[in-house]
């Protein structure tokens, strides 16, 4: 077994960084191949990979929203934070 190929079999700190740079962008065809290698022999990384990509998914969702609090919620909310405050 060449040394290259025992560098990305047993490392997962490069497989976790290739796995973030193609959920972040594009990446080349040599290190979607060595993911590939890594990712057969590694549950871990698996996990780690899907993972990833369901909270990148979350969070586009939530950056891609204007979340905004009713002025009725707000009100109580605040009723609610003087209250406490003021219990001292």
């Amino acid at each position: 077994m060449t040394s290259a190929l025992k560098n990305i079999i047993y490392n997962c700190k490069q497989a976790t960084f290739l796995i973030e740079k193609r959920i972040a962008g594009k990446i080349t065809a040599a290190e979607t191949l060595q993911l590939h290698i890594h990712l057969a022999g590694c549950s871990v990384c698996k996990v780690y990979q899907q993972q990833s990509i369901l909270i990148n998914r979350v969070f586009v969702g939530f950056k891609n929203t204007d979340f905004k609090l009713d002025e009725a919620f707000k009100k109580t909310l605040t009723e609610k934070i003087e209250k406490e405050i003021n219990k001292n």
